[in-house]
């Protein structure tokens, strides 16, 4: 397992949840260094992974086991990749929409406020959209959508005011310019919660994570067998909130649909009816677990 790339986190509460079959089909749809898909691969004997990852560093990591099809593409086209691949469904699903520590501890990919380098962003280094024609080339409007919708930050109007002034006097291309140009209205208070918060939206909004992940939903349900087990790891409460909604209604708005006797229907049996969270000595071993949440639906229509 490659740790000097991600560490997996919940690897073994998120394997388990999957309740394996050795000879299933599983889909690990962010393969990122390869923890989750190796633990799957242990409790496979003649059954098959598919992998996905976006990221041509991850596919530096992919395994080399007849067993494995990795597909270096974005898992919100999961359904028509398994279709390539003639795979009409799957036994299980799992997601970890954590962002790798590589791409946090990699200055070159600007991912992180502890380095200067081009505030990039890019998952996906063949786009040609990063955060700097992000910064650069966005309305005022769409940066408040963005620091607004994607970082649930209170002066995102603000924010996106003094880059607009700033860029407009030089345009805005690596993390210490970012830095300098909202210094005036980050708060001293929780000043990395605050980054934390502004750089998540501007990942988000480059990497269209939420759009994304919707899809990646849809097409799970699309994908699954009945009593096939969706299992996901969220980070952050926007994303936490999509798959809540979706395993308890079977769409990301949550709404609750009944049938004429007003019986609830829904296409999913929650497996956890509360998020597992990692424990104590897996957050004192790797700090950035802190925030998981692992949800668990199965299939039932």
């Amino acid at each position: 397992m490659n740790e000097t790339y991600h560490i997996p986190v919940l690897l073994s509460e998120s394997v388990d949840a999957l309740n394996i079959n050795p000879a299933g089909i599983y889909v690990d749809a962010t393969f990122g260094g390869g923890g989750h898909s190796r633990e799957i691969l242990k409790r496979l004997t003649t059954g098959q992974l598919v992998a996905f990852d976006r990221d041509s560093d991850a596919e530096a990591n992919k395994i080399n086991d007849e067993r494995v099809i990795f597909i270096r593409n974005n898992f919100r086209f999961l359904y028509n990749f398994l279709r390539f691949n003639k795979i009409t469904e799957v036994d299980g699903i799992l997601a970890d929409l954590g962002v790798s520590s590589h791409h946090f501890d990699d200055a070159s990919r600007g991912f992180s406020f502890r380095y200067n380098s081009a505030i990039d962003m890019r998952m996906n280094k063949d786009s040609d959209f990063s955060a700097v024609r992000l910064l650069n080339e966005y309305s005022e409007r769409e940066l408040v959508r963005v620091f607004r919708c994607y970082g649930e930050l209170s002066n995102a109007s603000q924010l996106a005011k003094i880059i607009v002034e700033k860029r407009n006097e030089k345009p805005i291309k690596t993390v210490k310019e970012f830095l300098s140009t909202i210094k005036p209205i980050t708060p001293k208070k929780d000043e990395n919660k605050f980054l934390a918060k502004a750089f998540q939206s501007l990942r988000i909004e480059v990497n269209q994570e939420k759009d994304a992940l919707e899809q990646m939903l849809v097409h799970s349900f699309k994908s699954l067998k009945n009593k096939g087990r969706l299992v996901v790891i969220t980070y952050h409460s926007i994303e936490d909130r999509l798959v809540k909604n979706f395993m308890r209604s079977g769409n990301t708005d949550g709404k609750i649909k009944k049938d004429f006797y007003g019986n609830i229907e829904c296409p999913f049996k929650l497996i956890t009816r509360k998020a597992i969270v990692p424990s104590k000595s897996e957050i004192e071993k790797n700090s950035r677990a802190r925030s998981a949440k692992l949800r668990v639906a199965e299939k039932i229509k």
